[in-house]
């Protein structure tokens, strides 16, 4: 059988999918179509039930959850991971006019922004990656960053005005919840459980043999020095990748509560 599959170019994608892209593990007979693209891009085709199984934001899967359901494996969740929110160094405080650079609306990032900060509603969405140069350029007066850039922002004259995630693990004390992958609700039970064991096998490969997918990931990896490249799957992916696990599952039934939503049948069984 085979099944469309979303994720990202980012390294703690293309590393978590390698194993199960080019069939270094057992996939049960399913085969994939892999398209490849950026978070809100993924998110958009989710809306529009486009794909079979795909990453999206967590933000997101509130809007199509009668449409997919969650895998317990693949998540990107974890502490001092989330979103920051930076500027020029030396920039005045913002205000409620102030420009910001979003990575999309669907994301979490914004989510988590719209939680700590609601009354910023002057926001522009760039893809992800355009928004450190954008700050830099003065082009927006702050910028939502994620990924890589968290890594790199400081080296550009760049400073943090607020850690999204720190803010979040206050509130909640619980992990931030950045990012999931969802299968059809319409696709076969068994089909489902089916994909969730393969990417479970997928991640524990990766794990087990960290350097077997650096060709993939160096192929698509935005910023491509190795240590970056490895920072960053050490923050994104962890054991709640490889299981939410209750802990996991609290932090994506917050963000639903804390939209008014019911959190039942959200997970595949």
């Amino acid at each position: 059988m085979k099944l469309t599959l979303g994720f990202s170019p980012c390294p703690n994608d293309t590393f978590m999918f390698d194993a199960l892209v080019h069939a270094k593990v057992d996939t049960e007979g399913l085969e994939f179509e892999v398209v490849m693209e950026d978070v809100e891009a993924l998110n958009q085709r989710a809306l529009n039930n486009d794909l079979d199984v795909t990453k999206l934001s967590y933000h997101a899967f509130l809007y199509c959850v009668q449409v997919y359901s969650l895998l317990n494996s693949g998540s990107a969740l974890g502490r001092n991971c989330g979103p920051l929110l930076i500027q020029q160094k030396g920039n005045s405080p913002f205000t409620a006019n102030s420009k910001i650079a979003i990575p999309g609306k669907n994301t979490t990032a914004n989510l988590l922004l719209n939680i700590a900060f609601p009354h910023l509603q002057n926001k522009e969405e760039m893809l992800f990656s355009d928004i450190e140069q954008a700050v830099i350029d003065g082009r927006v007066d702050a910028g939502l960053i994620i990924h890589e850039n968290r890594f790199t922002f400081q080296e550009k004259g760049l400073e943090k005005i607020q850690d999204l995630g720190e803010f979040w693990e206050t509130e909640t004390g619980l992990p931030i919840p950045l990012g999931g992958i969802v299968v059809k609700r319409d696709l076969p039970l068994d089909v489902q459980q089916k994909v969730q064991r393969v990417l479970k096998r997928s991640i524990q490969y990766a794990f087990d043999h960290p350097k077997s997918a650096k060709e993939y990931i160096r192929c698509y990896a935005q910023e491509m020095d190795e240590q970056v490249m490895y920072e960053h799957i050490k923050l994104y992916v962890n054991n709640f990748s490889l299981d939410l696990g209750l802990e996991g599952k609290q932090a994506v039934e917050e963000v639903f509560k804390r939209n008014g939503m019911q959190t039942n049948d959200i997970f595949v069984v």
